[in-house]
């Protein structure tokens, strides 16, 4: 990380940036293990298991390991964004902030995205190793394993801290109960939080720690129904670069 960036920002991954979840994958590969998938999912962005937990859930579970293949495969079939994102991550490479991806998502599934490149590069992945390939794609991006969900304070805090920020020059973007301790971390440290697609459990984590959303971008969840996706792709994430812009330059 060579480059001269003025500010970062940190986000999720999973139905934040994206309308997909991290088991994704693994339940296209063995579609019988949907349901249970989605389970575990529910119970650790709730904050009622720990990812450490989860993820020894979903090892029992799986009958082999994801391949290659496999994971390509679900890619070429369903590999999507939020509308923006894209366009996003450029914009954020073009006006020198740092674009990390923080997330309790499979370190192989980014590893396949950039490779195939359906994604801009960014400098920095935060992900969980369950699912992980050993080719050279890394060379792309900087890793930082990810085993609980803490642990996005942690590696946001390292990028942070090898560049310098000041917390008014971060910005978190979380959306589920997942991202509170992250949100947390940002509150301490007077980082901009950006709830996007804000779920009902981030909603409750940050309350009971009096944390405050500075802005709760897309579809509140906390305030109405789920949405289709139809809706949720009339979001463009583009809209977000007045807010961080305006506050890089303050």
């Amino acid at each position: 990380m060579i480059k001269h960036y003025k500010a970062m920002v940190s986000s999720d991954w999973n139905e934040c940036l994206a309308p997909c979840g991290p088991f994704d994958c693994i339940s296209f590969a063995y579609p019988r293990l949907e349901a249970e998938l989605a389970d575990v999912f529910r119970q650790y962005t709730g904050n009622f298991i720990s990812l450490g937990e989860a993820a020894g859930q979903i090892r029992e579970l799986l009958p082999d390991p994801i391949t290659q293949d496999q994971m390509d495969a679900y890619l070429d079939e369903s590999f999507t964004t939020y509308t923006g994102v894209p366009q996003l991550i450029e914009w954020c490479s073009s006006n020198n902030i740092l674009f990390m991806i923080n997330t309790t998502g499979m370190i192989g599934y980014f590893q396949r995205i950039f490779a195939k490149r359906l994604l801009p590069r960014v400098p920095v992945i935060s992900a969980h190793p369950l699912i992980c390939y050993p080719q050279k794609t890394n060379g792309f991006f900087r890793v930082y394993e990810l085993l609980e969900t803490r642990d996005k304070s942690k590696n946001s805090a390292a990028v942070a801290r090898s560049l310098g920020f000041p917390g008014a020059k971060i910005f978190l973007l979380g959306d589920s109960g997942g991202d509170g301790p992250h949100f947390e971390w940002g509150a301490a440290k007077g980082a901009f939080l950006i709830g996007s697609m804000t779920k009902p459990s981030l909603d409750i984590y940050c309350h009971k720690k009096a944390i405050e959303i500075n802005l709760r971008f897309g579809l509140d969840y906390t305030r109405r129904e789920r949405a289709s996706l139809i809706e949720e792709l009339q979001i463009n994430f583009m809209d977000l670069t007045d807010t961080i812009g305006e506050m890089v330059r303050s």
